[in-house]
């Protein structure tokens, strides 16, 4: 990498275009970023203390909560330090890890949501083999392969981007090293190298998003065949919360990264992505907590426990003084 490139050291300048409204994006994006943390941190605890959810669907959404933390704290941490400091460079290592560990985790949350509609095709049209079909043991497997896959994919990209010179600006429109205002400081970039890079896009948002769409047609078909509209009901709704978030994550991924390039400037890029980075994981675990009885109780429950906890804990110290 080191003997294509002149350009060292980038500079992350997405938030210069709004310097009147840096103070109020800071106290924004770090209540973000702390509700973003206890919301993906509860549902997590709560799919762990409670064994009525040690099911694979909840194991599912303990990945997809714990992904989202990581994605979450690739960015904003970084996002929160640029805000409130002068000095806004980040060298080339730094940009390639961070675009890795982003698109890597981006790729991965993906596939997780593929699994899940898997797994919800698999409840609905084999009930019977269904703990037989989706074992914790396939399910790890699958967790697994869709980290694998998430990251194989950001690998390529990150390596087609880095091994491009950068010999013109060092200025980076945006607030994170996102794919875009990167290669466009590409002195050497040519039509092949933009095939390539829309490819692996396209095979991780349009590929996974096609495998979901294909599984939610089997499970309309079976659940259509559903004698009782009360069981076509209560089927559906145990669906209502995976589609919603796929509906949110792909609809703003599909909108940032498959839009054509040349009908927006990179200031709407940046409030797009800052959108998609900060609201998606935000609003996942407030749809699977509103959208579902079972995780609805089991977080009553552990807010009733630590509710519990702390008078004890109070009284003890006081008893001991």
């Amino acid at each position: 990498m080191g003997n294509h490139t002149t350009v060292t050291t980038f500079l992350l300048w997405g938030f210069s275009s709004f310097p009147e409204l840096q103070n109020l994006l800071f106290v924004v994006i770090l209540l973000s970023h702390v509700s973003i943390l206890l919301a993906n941190a509860s549902i997590m605890v709560a799919i762990k203390l409670n064994h009525n959810l040690h099911t694979p669907m909840y194991f599912f959404l303990f990945a997809l909560s714990f992904s989202e933390t990581c994605t979450t704290m690739v960015i904003l941490p970084r996002m929160l330090v640029d805000l409130i400091s002068k000095s806004k460079a980040i060298s080339l290592p730094e940009c390639a890890t961070q675009m890795f560990f982003f698109f890597g985790l981006g790729g991965n949350n993906c596939f997780i949501l593929s699994a899940m509609s898997y797994d919800r095709y698999t409840a609905i049209n084999n009930p019977l083999h269904y703990p037989i079909l989706m074992t914790q043991k396939i399910c790890l497997q699958l967790i697994i392969a869709s980290g694998v896959l998430g990251f194989s994919v950001s690998l390529c990209i990150v390596v087609t981007i880095f091994n491009l010179s950068f010999c013109n600006s060092n200025i980076i429109q945006h607030f994170f090293c996102d794919i875009d205002p990167v290669v466009s400081l590409a002195c050497n970039l040519t039509f092949y190298h933009k095939v390539i890079l829309f490819a692996f896009t396209a095979f991780v948002l349009v590929g996974s998003f096609i495998f979901i769409m294909v599984s939610y047609v089997f499970i309309v078909t079976v659940v259509m065949k559903m004698p009782s509209a009360k069981g076509r009901y209560k089927t559906f709704s145990t669906c209502s919360s995976h589609f919603t978030v796929v509906f949110i994550h792909y609809g703003f991924a599909c909108f940032v990264y498959l839009r054509p390039k040349n009908s927006y400037s990179f200031k709407d890029d940046t409030l797009l992505a800052m959108t998609y980075t900060i609201l998606t994981p935000l609003l996942n675990p407030i749809i699977y907590s509103l959208r579902n009885k079972s995780m609805q109780t089991a977080l009553r429950k552990d807010i009733g426990n630590v509710i519990r906890f702390f008078p004890k804990m109070v009284n003890k110290r006081a008893q001991k003084i």
